[in-house]
């Protein structure tokens, strides 16, 4: 067989394991020919495609970033894009895909699988926000770089008597400013799921005051929902291929509103795309490990229009369009947990 791989979306620690994982068992298990397809589905448009062969896997799993580029590509957005797509897996003579990638990303594999082209998905995304799977990898690694974040800001903010607001990523699911605010014993979180005004902080900052507490740390999601508010903050009006505004200044917003009412002295911290650089952790180097095998088990053993997913300990086949049918957002009860630990 000839398998196509590529990566789509923002990058993500983990996704030079899974290809490394998917290219060795695919060549050396099961004896087929593996291509890389350069910056996602455009390298699909393109033509953009070279041959990797085991040799090339030394050492990737412990490296971040991804070594076939990525790109937000969507051909489904121009029937061109979508004709040389598919006349490209015909000229290379794709038996299979594999799309490693997040929502958007195995959205296209899903209508792709729709269109009759054998496909199979791997989950990734520092969101953690796929459906059908417990978790994915890029998660445990930006939470880790969070939460060391967080504990290094909670030590400055101790010290100078002040309130820090940290913005971290989760445009419409908030996992890791939930994760990482438990973690980090935040005084507050933010989410996008949950509606929350600035005069709610505002009530839980002077609580702290109240009870001799002078220094105060507030995680906010990048994507986080303002009673008020209704409006995301956003860099510009122009949407990606997805249908996605630019997100970016919550966190900056937050602050001010802040310091509006309380006269403090506030700092904003944006950890953005430091959680997604740099090397994985063992955990998302395991996890992404895992799913790469199983990915290339599923193209071997014929089994099309799947993703590998985690299921307890287990690493399953689901419909592709199980994963992608609604985002996985954080349960009230789950915040309701987190709430427990305000102020």
């Amino acid at each position: 067989m000839r398998i196509g791989i590529l990566t789509g979306g923002g990058d993500c620690p983990g996704l030079n394991a899974a290809i490394r994982a998917i290219v060795r068992r695919s060549i050396d298990a099961h004896g087929h020919e593996v291509y890389g397809i350069r910056d996602g589905w455009r390298g699909l448009v393109e033509g953009d495609v070279y041959r990797l062969e085991s040799s090339d896997m030394a050492g990737l799993i412990r490296e971040g970033g991804t070594i076939l580029g990525t790109s937000r590509t969507n051909p489904y957005k121009d029937e061109e894009q979508l004709k040389s797509v598919k006349e490209n897996i015909k000229r290379f003579e794709f038996d299979a895909i594999i799309a490693i990638g997040g929502d958007d990303t195995l959205s296209v594999a899903t209508k792709l699988s729709e269109d009759g082209i054998a496909c199979v998905g791997v989950p990734k995304t520092i969101d953690n926000d796929l459906s059908a799977t417990d978790a994915t990898f890029g998660f445990d690694t930006a939470l880790t770089i969070a939460v060391d974040a967080i504990d290094r800001l909670t030590t400055t903010a101790r010290s100078h008597h002040r309130t820090i607001v940290v913005e971290v990523m989760g445009r419409h699911a908030g996992w890791i400013a939930l994760h990482a605010g438990i973690a980090g014993s935040a005084h507050c979180i933010m989410l996008p799921e949950f509606k929350m005004s600035i005069s709610e902080v505002v009530a839980i900052i002077n609580k702290r005051k109240e009870a001799g507490k002078k220094f105060h740390i507030i995680v906010v999601s990048e994507g986080a929902a303002i009673e008020g508010d209704e409006s995301a903050v956003t860099q510009d009006d122009s949407l990606d291929e997805f249908g996605h505004v630019r997100l970016g200044g919550i966190g900056e917003y937050v602050g001010k509103e802040i310091a509006k009412q309380t006269g403090d002295e506030i700092r904003t911290v944006v950890l953005g795309h430091t959680q997604r650089g740099g090397s994985p952790t063992a955990y998302d180097r395991m996890l992404a490990t895992r799913f790469g095998l199983a990915a290339a088990d599923y193209v071997n053993d014929g089994d099309f229009g799947k993703m590998a997913a985690l299921r307890g300990n287990e690493i399953v086949p689901v419909p592709l369009s199980d994963a992608t049918s609604e985002l996985k957002l954080v349960p009230a009860e789950l915040y309701n947990l987190a709430k427990t630990f305000f102020g």
